[in-house]
């Protein structure tokens, strides 16, 4: 089996930007990939954790484990703030990958997830640094993808969640 390398702490700026590179190109596993190295040469990288966590909810889509991984990834957050506002962002996108696939039964799930991200936003609003608005952009976001999605409200009866790998 082949080792993994690290990179050099002079490369961390460079590499955070090539990891930001690659979730706009839509290659979240290649950003993941970049984040990783950074926190083991710099475990405290604000920035390396928030991209993490970023590609890994990019990554929800197409894999049914990057959800759990990223709510794991966020425990490693400094501040209270991040981990409400990025768990928010988690359960949005959650919500609508779901919507996305359609899958049956799937309805209930995808309105109660889009509420707890609601929650989470309206807390992170309560804890955001000032001048920062992205909890209120976030909470706009998810009121108003559930005014175009009147079909969707919440579970009418206990089944278990959705399996979104298949």
């Amino acid at each position: 089996m082949f080792a993994l390398k690290p990179i050099s702490r002079d490369s961390v700026d460079g590499a955070l930007a090539r990891a930001e590179r690659y979730r706009l190109l839509n290659e979240p596993h290649e950003a993941e990939s970049i984040c990783r190295d950074i926190l083991d040469v710099d475990p405290a990288n604000r920035q390396a954790r928030i991209s993490l966590v970023l590609a890994l909810t990019d990554e929800i889509p197409e894999d049914a484990g990057a959800f759990a991984r990223a709510i794991e990834a966020m425990s490693d957050m400094e501040t209270e703030y991040d981990r409400t506002y990025y768990s928010g962002i988690a359960w949005e996108r959650r919500a609508k990958a779901s919507y996305a696939a359609s899958g049956v039964g799937t309805s209930g799930y995808v309105y109660d997830w889009t509420v707890r991200a609601l929650r989470l936003f309206g807390e992170a609003e309560h804890l955001r640094p000032a001048g920062n608005d992205d909890a209120i952009l976030r909470w706009n976001a998810c009121v108003r993808f559930l005014d175009r999605h009147k079909e969707l409200g919440p579970k009418t009866e206990e089944a278990p969640e959705p399996i979104l790998s298949e």
